[in-house]
């Protein structure tokens, strides 16, 4: 069974996919930075100085009541939150990775052809 084990794990795939979640893990770090800390400022002043990630519908008032200015004070207060600009900035965040994929993946593809052709 140790041996089946080792067999697996050394495997080029195996190996392929370690190397891919790690490489996708630092990707995730570079498109999370691109996404909140260069898009969303331009897109706010592009849509009247909006902040996407201070977007919230109040559910229920905390102690204190509000009206809150932030979404810090309002969860400071224990209020209930949809916080929807979140889910703004994570659908950005997810378009910019599939479509990034999208041309790393046309790429490969592309090149795989030209490997074949000249075979």
């Amino acid at each position: 069974m140790l041996k089946e084990f080792k067999d697996f794990a050394m495997k080029g795939n195996m190996l392929d996919m370690a190397v891919g979640i790690i490489i996708g893990a630092g990707f995730t770090t570079v498109v999370d930075s691109l996404v909140n800390d260069i898009l969303m400022p331009v897109l706010g002043l592009l849509l009247g100085d909006t902040d996407f990630s201070q977007l919230y519908v109040l559910l229920q008032s905390g102690t204190p009541d509000g009206p809150y200015t932030s979404l810090e004070l309002a969860n400071q207060a224990g209020a209930v939150t949809l916080n929807y600009g979140m889910f703004v900035n994570a659908l950005i965040n997810f378009t910019i990775v599939a479509f990034a994929l999208f041309m790393i993946i046309r790429a490969m593809n592309r090149l795989r052809g030209e490997q074949k052709t000249e075979e």
